[in-house]
């Protein structure tokens, strides 16, 4: 392959990277964060089963924390309902997003920072989500939160 064919290719992959980062259409990019902002308010309301209304109610759910990595949804749910046994261990929930990208038509990858107010600490961390468009709808298939 001539300069000139690998410097054409070198532009047209680049050009395919923008356009893949940019595939991510508004009303997707909304809905994701609406379903973050009802976690949220899920979340601060102590509705747990709410809350993990965002994620996918799937045995392939992944979810990776310093204890491990849980599989599916029922088991993750396990976990906050035996680490947030109540309103004040639950506290008040904040996402800052810090950035949504698209992985393709309907994979998108979230990053962000999470805060938890409580009564005597205040304790906080980051995630990274992975979000798939399963039946129409937005739902987080890995969550990766320190």
């Amino acid at each position: 392959m001539s300069m000139k064919g690998i410097v054409f290719l070198m532009i047209a992959c680049c050009i395919n990277s923008l356009a893949l980062s940019q595939t991510l259409r508004t009303k997707d990019r909304e809905a994701i964060l609406a379903v973050m902002e009802q976690q949220e308010s899920a979340w601060n309301k102590g509705d747990l089963e709410g809350f993990m209304k965002g994620y996918w109610d799937s045995d392939s759910l992944r979810f990776i924390g310093k204890s491990g990595i849980t599989y599916g949804w029922k088991p993750t749910l396990a976990n906050y309902q035996r680490g947030y046994p109540d309103r004040a261990a639950m506290g008040k929930l904040k996402f800052t997003i810090l950035r949504v990208e698209s992985l393709g038509k309907d994979v998108a990858h979230v990053t962000g920072a999470w805060l938890l107010t409580r009564e005597k600490d205040a304790p906080s961390g980051y995630f990274t989500l992975l979000w798939r468009k399963i039946k129409g709808q937005w739902v987080i298939v890995a969550d990766h939160s320190s």
